[in-house]
């Protein structure tokens, strides 16, 4: 058995690469669709001290609506992608109203 331990650099970089958060396509663009109708509608995702599931979730359909056209793909992985950005921008919001 040798004393010297071979380290492949390759597979440790592929490793650290595969650790790194993804961002799905299409989420900043849905972010900011979200923001543009909540500031449109007036219907706060954040009020009250409660979340406003119903503005929370017309706004990600809406979203979805505009990330399927542009991205093409499922309903499911468009919802999946807008929700996402629908309860960031919410907890995002609850934060900003907190402090």
């Amino acid at each position: 058995m040798s004393l010297q331990r071979r380290i492949s650099w390759n597979a440790a970089l592929r490793d650290a690469r595969d650790d790194r958060a993804r961002v799905p396509a299409g989420l900043l663009s849905a972010k900011a669709r979200i923001d543009l109708t909540v500031r449109l509608t007036r219907r706060p995702l954040f009020a009250a001290g409660q979340f406003n599931r119903g503005a929370i979730m017309s706004a990600a359909v809406a979203a979805a609506r505009a990330h399927q056209e542009r991205f093409g793909g499922t309903w499911g992985k468009a919802m999946s992608v807008c929700l996402t950005a629908a309860w960031r921008s919410a907890k995002l919001a609850r934060h900003m109203t907190a402090n």
